[in-house]
């Protein structure tokens, strides 16, 4: 137990320093030698930086620290003392490297700047770290007031782009919404892997036929559980077991159409799933020996 702890321990901070070099190196190789922009904290600390003669490093941790206060109150103080950690190492490794300009292209800046900052501040997420506090601050509005998450930090990402724009330069701005982007969906790749999963529950009275059917011609793992429907406690009532499984999404239109040859008026619930572990999952059965998959 204890060396699997601290292999964990030591896992995290590994990968944490991983997705520091990779941000940094999207900042000083790409965005920041080219004047361009991403979102966020770091966006805000990038903006400044071209105004003032201040070190990015300073900037990134003086304006990290509200959102650090944020956090105290808002997410676990294991995230803000990791968060603290990778924050100021993020700023020491800005401050000591020096890479030359690696291209003059811009949408090779945008794109290559964006994919680095987004994979280092994915792995730092999937670790337990925050590298940009904007996302701090989208919780705490979140608890406080109810708006959603995406919607803050789409504001704020609005207005930081639109005082780029006057400031610097409406082309400036625009390649610098395209780094947010691309930075945006790294981040979220990186997060939630590439592998599009999605969860479908299946209502049916014919329920073994379509859970055989699943296994043998889609080869995915199931699990079932009991249910009943009817009129309440007066009328009639039915048994049945509900089919839940996780396919790959490109599975989806080949599982509909197992469902409609067995029974068509079969009620399938669908929904995005972003991480899963363990169980039967990937393909899933193994045609030629005609094996049936044990359940999830």
């Amino acid at each position: 137990m204890r060396h699997s702890k601290t292999y964990n321990y030591i896992s995290e901070y590994g990968q944490i320093i991983l997705g520091i070099i990779l941000a940094s190196i999207g900042l000083k190789a790409f965005l920041l030698p080219n004047g361009f922009l991403d979102g966020g904290v770091t966006g805000m600390a990038l903006l400044v930086r071209t105004q003032i003669d201040i070190s990015l490093s300073i900037l990134l941790i003086i304006f990290s620290i509200p959102f650090l206060i944020l956090g105290y109150y808002t997410v676990s103080k294991r995230i803000v003392i990791k968060s603290i950690i990778s924050i100021l190492g993020l700023a020491l490794f800005i401050h000591f490297e020096n890479f030359g300009t690696i291209t003059d292209d811009k949408l090779l800046i945008s794109i290559f700047g964006g994919l680095f900052l987004g994979a280092g501040i994915g792995i730092s997420i999937r670790n337990g770290s925050v590298l940009d506090g904007s996302e701090i601050l989208g919780v705490y509005l979140n608890d406080k007031f109810g708006f959603s998450i995406g919607q803050v930090i789409l504001l704020f990402n609005i207005i930081l782009f639109s005082i780029t724009a006057w400031v610097i330069s409406t082309e400036v701005a625009l390649y610098s919404i395209l780094t947010y982007i691309v930075t945006a969906k790294v981040t979220d790749l990186t997060i939630e892997g590439f592998e599009d999963f999605i969860g479908v529950t299946i209502v049916s009275k014919k329920y073994i036929e379509i859970k055989l059917a699943i296994m043998k011609e889609l080869g995915a793992g199931l699990t079932t559980y009991k249910g009943s429907k009817g009129f309440g406690s007066q009328g009639k009532q039915e048994d049945f077991d509900i089919i839940h499984t996780i396919i790959n999404r490109i599975d989806i239109k080949k599982m509909h159409r197992i469902i409609d040859n067995i029974d068509e008026n079969a009620f399938i619930v669908e929904f995005d799933v972003n991480n899963v572990k363990g169980g039967v999952l990937r393909h899933y059965l193994d045609k030629k020996k005609n094996k049936i998959l044990p359940k999830l």
